[in-house]
């Protein structure tokens, strides 16, 4: 009896050291909240989703020289191997901008940037984008929207860019001005600062309005309205387009109907934007001026996200200068052009 007693005795010690021997081994390998499959799974996923999730709403590229660079500028910025995720959306109407603008924020991205069609409408998607905790950038122009919705403005002063080339033009002194105004898509930031300065003088009886007519930035549009001002046999000596690619539209309709153009020509041929191809009609002499409006806002935006830069001003003006056809070199054609 008693040898039985001690077998079990034995056998119950033996039974225990391996039980508590798989208890360790088991607590080793796990945190104190969860076993280390779950640990595993939580450090893949974090690998996974460091990326920061950018979307970008903007305007498509075919819109002009201008937007290819820009939406070039932004996808080179925000690549993967930059440590971005990011999602793009492209169109020229405001109602398609917006309802792509908060898919982003359905999605949950972590940044949403904006080169609007419009400046207007925008409140309700900025405040619904704030309540999810996206952080909002506007890029290229404004918004007219509460600067609490957003983290910063990185854009072109259109107004000033509006004023240089009126400046300039004024500075022409020619005897007499009547304006072919060819606008750029109505409504936009863009649209309303490069016009604002050329109503004024219209306005202060300074210059003439031959036609004011939005071609919304496409070339053959403008062509046309060039056309038809020609056919109805009006006086003009000015065409100020807003977008280099307007401009080339106006100055085939003035080619195919022999009215002379650019320096010493009897049309004064004024551009926007700096694509490469139109700075080097300036130097060639056929237009006499291109005002400058950089594509490029990604790498501060980027900056500003990562921390290697702090916001002191929410809007966040690029440097931007006009160009005479009378002073432009190579030089420049290489430093500031766009495109090819």
């Amino acid at each position: 009896m008693k040898r039985v007693k001690t077998l079990l005795l034995v056998a119950t010690l033996v039974l225990s050291m391996v039980v508590c021997a798989a208890c360790s081994k088991d607590s080793g390998g796990s945190s104190d909240k969860g076993g280390s499959s779950n640990t595993g799974t939580t450090n893949s996923t974090n690998t996974s989703n460091s990326k920061i999730k950018i979307g970008v709403v903007n305007n498509p590229p075919s819109e002009s020289g201008y937007r290819e660079a820009n939406v070039k500028d932004m996808e080179t910025v925000f690549s993967e191997a930059n440590g971005y995720d990011l999602k793009t959306f492209y169109s020229q109407k405001n109602d398609d901008q917006l309802q792509a603008a908060q898919g982003f924020i359905t999605e949950g991205v972590d940044y949403l940037l904006v080169s609007a069609a419009e400046t207007t409408g925008w409140d309700d998607v900025l405040k619904n984008a704030k309540e999810a905790g996206v952080k909002v950038f506007i890029f290229d122009r404004m918004l007219n929207v509460d600067e609490s919705l957003y983290e910063a403005a990185v854009v072109s002063d259109m107004a000033i860019e509006g004023d240089t080339a009126v400046k300039w033009l004024l500075d022409q002194n020619l005897p007499v001005y009547n304006v072919i105004h060819i606008q750029g898509a109505m409504g936009s930031d863009a649209q309303i600062g490069r016009t604002g300065a050329l109503d004024a003088q219209f306005a202060s009886g300074k210059m003439n309005k031959v036609v004011q007519q939005t071609a919304t930035w496409d070339e053959a549009e403008a062509k046309k309205i060039v056309e038809s001002v020609i056919n109805s046999k009006a006086d003009f000596n000015v065409i100020y387009a807003e977008n280099d690619g307007m401009a080339k539209g106006a100055v085939a309709a003035l080619d195919e109907n022999g009215i002379t153009h650019g320096v010493d020509g009897k049309v004064i041929v004024m551009g926007f934007d700096c694509n490469r191809w139109a700075l080097r009609e300036l130097l060639a002499g056929k237009w006499n001026y291109d005002g400058q409006c950089s594509p490029f806002q990604a790498q501060v935006i980027s900056d500003i996200i990562q921390g290697k830069r702090t916001v002191t001003d929410k809007i966040i003006y690029s440097v931007e200068k006009g160009f005479d056809a009378k002073t432009l070199t190579q030089s420049d054609i290489d430093t500031y052009g766009l495109g090819d």
